[in-house]
């Protein structure tokens, strides 16, 4: 399988997820915790963000963690100097969810549909 292939496989995957980071998107934006949502899709322990689903709970294989730019800038995942490029790519959070996904492809930022 190519390197394209894996990743349109990946983002079929983790679009099964969608609704629910949807919903969680909308809590963080509704609550005013940030106006930009990002979740950590991953398959081994990571350092960030709060879970939201586990695989080992709903038999899929990835966990999600809901976390924020904030939370991303201040561990220094995007430095301070990348923050404007990163909020002039964020898409309309209404109609897509931001995933930072850690695989074997290594680490992206994708935007799912909701």
């Amino acid at each position: 399988m190519s390197k394209t292939e894996s990743f349109i496989a990946l983002q079929e995957e983790l679009q099964h997820y969608a609704n629910v980071m949807g919903k969680a998107a909308d809590v963080i934006r509704d609550q005013d915790v940030s106006k930009y949502p990002v979740f950590v899709a991953h398959q081994q322990e990571v350092a960030i963000g709060l879970p939201l689903i586990e695989k080992e709970k709903n038999g899929g294989n990835w966990n999600i963690h809901a976390s924020t730019l904030e939370e991303f800038a201040a561990k220094n995942l995007i430095f301070d100097e990348k923050i404007n490029d990163f909020i002039n790519t964020y898409k309309d959070p209404d109609a897509f969810v931001c995933v930072f996904v850690l695989s074997e492809l290594g680490a992206n930022f994708v935007f799912l549909p909701r």
